[in-house]
């Protein structure tokens, strides 16, 4: 299992910035070893977040995202004490949840 990501999670007023840090190789498929071969892709395809359970965001991503890939996104109506989720699935079936309390 990958490592866990690192979630912030502020409220400002009636809002919350969310900042994501996920740890993932992101490799691209087009790449080759040091015996030339093809590393094979390997990459973060879906990524998705909740509000106290509440979908709130799902995006599809692709092969051309970087390493450790960083997210940030604002809730509206999320306040101190609130659960922000955030879950990724990569190409090889891979899948990530983490979640947050709102600060």
């Amino acid at each position: 299992m990958a490592d866990p990501m690192r979630i912030r999670a502020q409220a400002t007023g009636d809002k919350a910035t969310v900042r994501v840090l996920m740890s993932h190789e992101m490799e691209t498929g087009q790449r080759k070893d040091s015996a030339g071969k093809t590393i094979p892709a390997w990459f973060i395809q879906d990524v998705s977040a909740t509000h106290n359970g509440k979908p709130i965001f799902a995006a599809q991503w692709g092969p051309a995202v970087s390493k450790n890939p960083f997210l940030q996104f604002t809730v509206k109506g999320a306040k101190v004490g609130d659960k922000i989720a955030v879950t990724w699935v990569d190409n090889k079936g891979d899948k990530r949840t983490d979640e947050a309390t709102v600060s």
